[in-house]
C-alpha cells in the first residue's frame, strides 16, 4: 500500500483511509454522512475498508459535498478515488462472465418463483429451458440475470451469460458460442470439431455433466440458438429475445409484460431518494409511471433523475416528462413515452458527456473501451472517463464489463438521432471515418506482431494510445475488440476502400493462424478478395483467395469451397504473372484434395506447386507447405519409399540455413518433417528407426508449441519401444501420450492409445495391438 509523508507522520492515501480521516475530522458517524450524501451506509463503509476502489464519480462529489470539502482536501479526495481505479485495473473482461445483478430489483417475484421451480427436476430428464420475450426496456435481460443470480447456489459448476447480438446486423455465429462454453467448462478441449453439428454434439455432452445456468441474451432466431440447447442434464438455460422464436419444441415460455402499476410504483419509490410518505405525490408518481409505460428500463432513467436532482419533486418532473412527451416524435409508435425519458435525461448531461453520447451511436461494433470512445468522443482519456462516469450514472450507457460501454438498443437509435438533430453531417461523417480509420490501423499494428520478420512497422499517423509492447498485447487487443475492427472493415468495404480492405486483410494473415476458432475468418478474407477483384490487382486476388481458400479448409472443414477458391486463386496468378501465387494455389488445391480424400488427384498438384516454389526461391512455400502435403500424398497413393524422401528431403532443407525459411517456421517444419518420418517407419514396421528419429525430436523445443505432435510422437516410440520388447520405456512414452492427449482433452486418442497401455505387460513383445496415427 502506498504512503505520503504528512509533517513528521505517515498517513495511509488510499481512498478509503483518506475518507475516514475526512469523516472523524467533521465528526459525523457513518450513518450521518450517509443521510447527508444520500450514499447508502454499506457503500460508504465498503469505500472505507478498501473493499471498494473505484467508485463512480458522482458518488465521490456527493460525500465531498456532504463533507463540505472545498480546495485543497476535495482535490485529494477526487485523486485518491481516480488511483484507487487506476492502481487496480480489473482484469481482461470474461466472455462470459454474468452482468452485476441489479440491487434494486423490484417485482416478477411470481416469475422467479416458477424459474426456481424448473430447476427441481431429476439429472437423467430433458434439461430445463426457458424463453423470455417481450417488448424493448421490459426487463427481459434483468429478470434472467436476477433469478439466475438468486439461485446461484443450485449451479456450483458456474452461471454464464452470452449476449447474442440478435437485433445487429450480424448476429454472434452459434459456433463461437460454442467454442466459448466448452473451453470454459472443459479448457482441455483445445481441439474442436469444425462442424457446428459435432461441436454442438460436444458441448451436450459436457453440459449433461455439470449443474449450470446460461443465459442466452437478445437472441435473433431459433436457428441462432438451436444448436446451444442443452438435451439432459442440470443445466438451465434462459433465453431472452423480443422475438417469440416459436420454432423451438420442449422450451417453456415466459411472455413478460411491463410492470404492474403497483410494481411500477414500487420501483419508482426504491430508486428516488427519501420517497414521499403514504398517500403523498401517489398521483405523481402514478404519473411517472404511467408515462414511462411501466417499462423498467424508462422507469430506471426517470428515477436516476429524480435521485440526482432531490430538489425537483414527482409532480414537477411528471409535468415536464408529460410537456415533452407531447413535443417529441416517437420512435416507434410503443416507445413514445420511453424517448421521452431519454430526452429528459440527455437535457440534464454536461455538454462533453451530451457530445459523447451522441457520437456513441457511431461506433462501429457493439461496444467500445475507453479509447475507441476517446475517439469518437474527441476528448482526452480523463475526460472521457467522466464523461462516461456521468452516463453510466444516469443509466444512459450500460456497462455490464469492466472497461465495456454499449448502448441499448433504443438508446442507441435515440442517440443516433440526437446527433444528426444537433451536428453538421460533414461532422458526422468525420467523427465516423476518425474512428473507422484507428480501428483499422491500429488492427494492422496489432497483427504485424505475428509476422515471421516482424520490425515494429506501424501504419503512417498511427494513434498509439494502446501499447501494443507484446504479441500477448497485440492479440488480446485483437481478440477483445474483434466485433468493432470487423464491423470497421466491413464499413469501409461498403464504401468502396478496397485497398484499405486488403492491407487489413494481409495484416491479420499470420495471426489467423493462431484464432482458427474464430467464426468470421472466412469472412474477412471473402471482403478482401473481393476488394482486390474491383482494384483489377490480379496478384491480391490471387493472394487472398489462397487466404480464402485457407478459411474453407481449415475453419470450415469445406473441401469443396476451399478447392473452388484455390483454383479460381490460380486463373487469377496467371493473369497476372505471378509464379509465387500459382504455386501456393496449387499447393492449397492439394491440400484440400488430399483432405477430402482424392490423394492421386492431389499427387500432380503438389509436385507443380514445388516446382513453382523453387522457380521463386519461396522457401516457405517449398519446405513448410508443399513438401508436405507431397509426401502425404505419395504415402496414400502406395509409395512409401518416395514419400520417405520426400519427408527427409524436407527436414533436410528445414535444418540448413542456406535453405531453410525463417527461423520460427523452420523450427516447426523440422519437427513436422520428424514426425511424418518416424510415423512412416511404424506403419512399416521399421521401429529402431521410428526411435532414432522420433526419440530426439519429440525434445526438439518447439515440438511443445504444438502439443498433438508431441503426444503422436511419444505414442509412436511407445509402439516402437513395446515390438522391441522395451516395456520400461515403452510405458513411460505411452504415459507421456496420455497425459498429453488427456491435457488437450482428444478422447478419442486416449481411448486408442489406452488399448496400447493395456497390452503392455511381461509377455507384450508377443502383441500385436494396433495404434491408429493420423496426421493433418
Amino acid at each position: 500500500m502506498r504512503a505520503y509523508s504528512a509533517g513528521k507522520r505517515t498517513l495511509d492515501s488510499s481512498l478509503g483511509a483518506l475518507l475516514r480521516r475526512l469523516r472523524h475530522a467533521t465528526h459525523m458517524t457513518i450513518e450521518e454522512l450517509s443521510n447527508a450524501s444520500g450514499v447508502s451506509v454499506r457503500a460508504i463503509g465498503n469505500l472505507e475498508r478498501g473493499e471498494s476502489l473505484g467508485p463512480q464519480r458522482a458518488t465521490v462529489i456527493a460525500l465531498a459535498d456532504a463533507l463540505r470539502l472545498t480546495g485543497d482536501c476535495r482535490d485529494e479526495l477526487l485523486r485518491a478515488a481516480r488511483a484507487g481505479q487506476r492502481r487496480n485495473p480489473a482484469p481482461a473482461p470474461r466472455l462470459m462472465a454474468m452482468p452485476r445483478a441489479v440491487p434494486d430489483f423490484t417485482g416478477r417475484g411470481q416469475e422467479v418463483d416458477w424459474l426456481a421451480s424448473l430447476t427441481d427436476g431429476s439429472p437423467d430428464e430433458p434439461a430445463p429451458i426457458v424463453v423470455i420475450s417481450g417488448q424493448p426496456g421490459v426487463g427481459k435481460t434483468s429478470l434472467a440475470v436476477h433469478a439466475v443470480s438468486k439461485l446461484s447456489h443450485r449451479f456450483p459448476d458456474g452461471y454464464f451469460f452470452v449476449d447474442l447480438r440478435g437485433l445487429e446486423a450480424r448476429p454472434l455465429d452459434p459456433g463461437v458460442v460454442l467454442e466459448r462454453l466448452i473451453r470454459t467448462l472443459a479448457p482441455t478441449h483445445n481441439r474442436l470439431p469444425l462442424d457446428l453439428g459435432d461441436r454442438a454434439a460436444l458441448y451436450r455432452s459436457v453440459a449433461a455433466e455439470r449443474r449450470i445456468a446460461v443465459v442466452l441474451d437478445n437472441a435473433a432466431d431459433e436457428a441462432q440458438v438451436r444448436p446451444l440447447l442443452p438435451a439432459t442434464g442440470a443445466v438451465l438455460t434462459v433465453i431472452t429475445s423480443r422475438r417469440l422464436l416459436t420454432g423451438l419444441e420442449g422450451v417453456a415460455r415466459l411472455p413478460l409484460p411491463p410492470l404492474p402499476d403497483a410494481e411500477a410504483r414500487d420501483l419508482l419509490e426504491h430508486l428516488i431518494p427519501d420517497p414521499p410518505a403514504a398517500g403523498r405525490a401517489t398521483d405523481a408518481i402514478s404519473r411517472l409511471a404511467h408515462s414511462c409505460g411501466n417499462l423498467p428500463l424508462a422507469l430506471r432513467i426517470v428515477g436516476n433523475r429524480m435521485a440526482s436532482r432531490p430538489d425537483w419533486s414527482p409532480n414537477r418532473l411528471a409535468t415536464r416528462l408529460e410537456d415533452e412527451e407531447r413535443r417529441l416524435d416517437a420512435l416507434t409508435a410503443g416507445d413514445l413515452e420511453v424517448t421521452a425519458a431519454f430526452e429528459l435525461s440527455y437535457t440534464q448531461l454536461s455538454g462533453a458527456a451530451q457530445q459523447l453520447f451522441r457520437r456513441l451511436s457511431l461506433m462501429p461494433g457493439p461496444h467500445c473501451g475507453l479509447q475507441l470512445a476517446s475517439v469518437l468522443g474527441g476528448l482526452p482519456d480523463a475526460d472521457t472517463e467522466d464523461a462516461l462516469d456521468e452516463l453510466v450514472e444516469l443509466g444512459l450507457v450500460q456497462s455490464g464489463f469492466t472497461a465495456r460501454y454499449r448502448l441499448h438498443d433504443l438508446i442507441r437509435i435515440f442517440a443516433l438521432r440526437q446527433l444528426e438533430q444537433e451536428e453538421p453531417e460533414d461532422e458526422r461523417a468525420a467523427v465516423e471515418a476518425r474512428a473507422v480509420d484507428w480501428l483499422l490501423d491500429t488492427a494492422i499494428a496489432a497483427g504485424r506482431w505475428f509476422e515471421p520478420d516482424y520490425h515494429e512497422a506501424f501504419p503512417e499517423h498511427w494513434d498509439d494510445r494502446v501499447q501494443l509492447d507484446s504479441p500477448e498485447a497485440a492479440q488480446q487487443w485483437l481478440m477483445t475488440e474483434a466485433d468493432s475492427w470487423l464491423a470497421a472493415l466491413e464499413l469501409v468495404a461498403v464504401t468502396g476502400r478496397w485497398r484499405r480492405v486488403v492491407d487489413v486483410a494481409e495484416a491479420m494473415h499470420w495471426f489467423s493462424d493462431r484464432w482458427i476458432h474464430w467464426g468470421y475468418w472466412p469472412r474477412v478474407f471473402t471482403l478482401s478478395s473481393n476488394a482486390a477483384a474491383e482494384l483489377a490487382d490480379h496478384t491480391a486476388a490471387a493472394t487472398h483467395l489462397n487466404y480464402l481458400s485457407w478459411a474453407h479448409n481449415t475453419c470450415l472443414g469445406d473441401t469443396a469451397g476451399a478447392s473452388d477458391c484455390a483454383r479460381r486463386a490460380h486463373a487469377e496468378a496467371v493473369m497476372a504473372g505471378d509464379l509465387r501465387q500459382q504455386a501456393w494455389a496449387d499447393s492449397y488445391l492439394a491440400v484440400a484434395l488430399l483432405k477430402a480424400g482424392d490423394a492421386h488427384g492431389a499427387l500432380p498438384l503438389a509436385a507443380r506447386a514445388m516446382r513453382g516454389f523453387r522457380t521463386v526461391n519461396d522457401r516457405e512455400g517449398m519446405v513448410a507447405h508443399a513438401l508436405s502435403t507431397l509426401g502425404r500424398a505419395l504415402e496414400r497413393t502406395g509409395k512409401p519409399d518416395e514419400a520417405l524422401r520426400a519427408y527427409r528431403h524436407r527436414l533436410t532443407l528445414a535444418s540448413d540455413p542456406t535453405t531453410a525459411p525463417s527461423p520460427v517456421i523452420a523450427g516447426m517444419t523440422r519437427v513436422s518433417a520428424a514426425r511424418d518420418i518416424g510415423l512412416l517407419h511404424i506403419t512399416q514396421g521399421r521401429w529402431r528407426e521410428a526411435i532414432e528419429t522420433l526419440e530426439p525430436a519429440v525434445a526438439w523445443e518447439p515440438a511443445s508449441n504444438i502439443p498433438q505432435w508431441q503426444a503422436q510422437m511419444y505414442a509412436a516410440l511407445g509402439r516402437a519401444r513395446r515390438e522391441l520388447g522395451q516395456t520400461e520405456g515403452a510405458l513411460a512414452d505411452v504415459d507421456r501420450a496420455i497425459a498429453i492427449y488427456q491435457q488437450i482433452g482428444d478422447d478419442n486418442a486416449i481411448k486408442a492409445i489406452q488399448v496400447l497401455r493395456n497390452g503392455l505387460g511381461p509377455d507384450s513383445s508377443t502383441r500385436r495391438t494396433p495404434l491408429g496415427l493420423s496426421r493433418s
